[in-house]
């Protein structure tokens, strides 16, 4: 598969980086690379006709995301772990509501509300200008659920949760392939933010367990997609 760039802006390695990236993610999370597939340096800047030094960068990139692991000889596909993807998502719901839990049962624990009024006019500003519909949009997600986390005030749940993350993001980009859940994702976690800042505790902590549920339900149906089409170009070569 060829697919030549521009290389008269070869300085703007950034720019080269960034689509060797973009391309790849998109093959790996939609299944078009198989798994025993080894990505090297050498053929990868074939394929784009670009220079080692962007495509290296975009190798490591992959790989920081969980998408790919380095091998002897190259890079190889990660196959998501399902039964691990669920142990995450459980540990991950499990210390999200525990912000919230811990300052119902304990109503002398109040949320930082000029950090959550900040994180709210962010996500006002997201609606009335939605990023892209893109896998990327994974990070912005983290820093709200880390922003609300951290208005509860236990810092190690914080750590934790920016842990678990860490380790889930490979997986989350999934969420955010389908048609309308970047919108989707905003308008929850304006949701949330209200009943939170609003004083309604109880509706926040439902509505928060249904948003990472649906998240998770998302996220398992398009992994398992893309680990049938990779099983099966596997298979068939």
């Amino acid at each position: 598969m060829s697919t030549t760039l521009d290389t008269r802006s070869d300085s703007a390695g950034g720019h080269l980086r960034d689509v060797v990236y973009a391309t790849l993610r998109d093959e790996l999370m939609n299944g078009r690379i198989k798994f025993d597939h080894r990505l090297t340096e050498p053929k990868v800047s074939a394929r784009f006709g670009i220079s080692r030094t962007p495509v290296r960068e975009a190798l490591a990139m992959l790989c920081s995301d969980g998408l790919l692991r380095r091998e002897d000889v190259g890079f190889s596909p990660v196959r998501p772990s399902i039964p691990l993807v669920r142990d995450l998502y459980e540990l991950r719901i499990t210390l999200e509501l525990s912000g919230i839990q811990r300052a119902i049962d304990n109503p002398g624990l109040v949320h930082d509300h000029e950090l959550l009024r900040l994180e709210r006019e962010r996500w006002l500003a997201f609606r009335a200008d939605p990023p892209p519909q893109e896998p990327g949009f994974v990070v912005l997600d983290e820093e709200f659920h880390v922003a609300l986390l951290s208005a509860g005030g236990n810092g190690e749940l914080v750590r934790t949760l920016v842990a678990v993350n860490a380790r889930i993001r490979h997986v989350r980009m999934y969420d955010f392939m389908v048609n309308n859940r970047v919108e989707v994702t905003i308008a929850e976690h304006l949701a949330i933010l209200d009943a939170v800042l609003a004083g309604d505790l109880p509706l926040a902590h439902e509505l928060l367990r249904l948003h990472i549920g649906e998240s998770l339900e998302v996220v398992l149906e398009r992994v398992t997609s893309a680990i049938v089409a990779m099983s099966l170009a596997t298979e068939q070569e």
